[in-house]
């Protein structure tokens, strides 16, 4: 019998085991799935897990491929013969790869971005598409004629739609915060040209006009005090100004220099990434256009010109996709597409609404800091040159909970009927964990038998095999 025991060790022991070397191997196969991780392309191989599936309605093969759409960029150079920018004709049922990425959808059972207002401090918005239905406020026009509810370039407009866009029927676009308030405030020629004081007054205006989070739509070579001390101005009144960290790049690919107001250190600065997970500054895309000059060769009303487009030269805190992405425009319903840096910006500042939505006590600080600490990190020393602390990720924004942060002054709402809301999965159980219990009960359970075994052996070829009996 003594050599039987380590086979009925043996035995006891893959009994045991056999069910956790299972659970193991399947959970490190989810783990270890290329999938949505490989296709997103995130800085360092890191991919937010809330990528994994996009919530709501899925990515359709029909209707225009975003890369036909006619291009919107962030100003139109020197000459346009054919005026403002027209309507777009053209739509597309397809969810876009941004949304694919960051899929704000998993965000939006904490949160929508409801009471929260962004501005778009640029070309101004355009109502038409109706995206914006009731959430649109039209603030200053501090350049050129009309009021701010007119985009001659349509940038504006287009980042607006990238913020707050309501979901539309029979397509997969929408805004990050698809709740939040919009704040038109117009401060570009009708180039998409603006100046170090324009902007100045632009964010000032924004801040006076309620604003938590002030998206600056067009950044300048240049700052100097006046646009220094409105970037301060709106952190006292509550504001986080979330600014491109360049230009977004001719077709040239042309760069060089920083950005302002992105180089002060209150300003959120963002960067672009491409669909392969590099940093872009939409050099060579067909949003792509020049930062040229404004009428008479010099920027609005007589300052200082656009530069060429400038990739991430200065600092960079975070990174959102900014090239071939898709949304509104000016004069209708149809759809555009644009890249660059300032797109970005759109998406990182709608990421921002989200977080004050249900964590309104939040400084812009604050705020800040936590767009930061809940990013997608590349595996590199933070902050990295190229995408700082890596990508937004608009859930974990929304909802960790931070070491020394308070918890959310906001109770989660509750999801609204026939809205498609997406899960929010526990961590995958780690099988090392699962595998170490099996084995010490196992060995345990072996000993236990074993040496039980032992016992009833010895005393029963003592008595003769006969059973025993009490004695008092």
């Amino acid at each position: 019998m003594r050599r039987r025991r380590p086979a009925a060790v043996a035995l006891i022991c893959s009994v045991l085991l056999t069910p956790a070397a299972a659970a193991g191997a399947a959970a490190q196969g989810v783990r270890g799935a290329p999938g949505a991780a490989a296709a997103t392309g995130a800085p360092g191989g890191s991919v937010p897990a809330a990528s994994a599936a996009p919530a709501g309605p899925a990515a359709s093969s029909g209707g225009a491929d975003p890369m036909s759409l006619p291009v919107i960029g962030q100003s139109t150079g020197t000459a346009r013969p054919e005026g403002c920018a027209k309507p777009s004709d053209k739509g597309t049922e397809r969810t876009p790869w941004a949304q694919t990425v960051l899929r704000p959808e998993a965000a939006w059972q904490l949160s929508r971005g409801a009471g929260v207002t962004v501005a778009v401090v640029g070309s101004g918005v355009d109502a038409a598409s109706g995206v914006l239905e009731g959430r649109l406020a039209l603030g200053p026009r501090e350049y050129g004629p009309g009021g701010a509810g007119r985009d001659c370039v349509g940038h504006g407009t287009f980042l607006a739609g990238l913020i707050a866009a309501r979901r539309q029927d029979g397509t997969g676009f929408a805004g990050i915060a698809p709740e939040a308030r919009i704040l038109a405030v117009a401060v570009t020629d009708e180039t998409g040209i603006t100046t170090p004081a324009l902007l100045a007054k632009g964010i000032r205006d924004a801040a006076d006009g309620g604003a938590r989070v002030i998206a600056v739509a067009v950044p300048v070579p240049v700052g100097g005090e006046d646009l220094a001390g409105a970037v301060r101005y709106a952190g006292e009144r509550g504001a986080l100004v979330v600014a491109p960290a360049g230009p977004d790049a001719t077709s040239s690919g042309a760069s060089g220099g920083q950005a302002f107001p992105a180089a002060y250190p209150e300003v959120l600065a963002v960067a672009g990434l491409g669909p392969s997970g590099a940093v872009s500054n939409g050099a060579g895309s067909k949003g792509a256009v020049s930062n040229g000059a404004g009428a008479n060769g010099s920027g609005a009303n007589g300052g200082v010109a656009g530069t060429e487009a400038a990739g991430p030269d200065g600092r960079v805190d975070l990174v959102a996709p900014g090239d071939a992405l898709m949304s509104v425009g000016p004069g209708g319903k149809g759809y555009f597409t644009g890249s660059g840096p300032s797109f970005a910006t759109a998406l990182v500042a709608g990421t921002a609404a989200l977080v004050l939505g249900y964590r309104p006590e939040l400084t812009p600080a604050q705020l800040l800091d936590r767009l930061k600490a809940t990013a997608y990190h590349p595996g590199t020393l933070l902050p990295d040159a190229r995408v700082g602390y890596g990508t937004v990720d608009p859930l974990a924004a929304v909802s960790a909970m931070l070491p020394g942060a308070p918890a959310a002054a906001a109770a989660p709402p509750p999801a609204r009927a026939g809205t498609p809301v997406a899960a929010v999965e526990p961590p995958a159980a780690r099988p090392g964990d699962g595998q170490a219990v099996a084995v010490a009960g196992c060995v345990f359970g072996g000993v236990a038998l074993v040496g039980g075994l032992g016992y009833v052996l010895r005393h029963g070829r003592r008595r003769g095999w006969q059973p025993g009996r009490w004695s008092s």
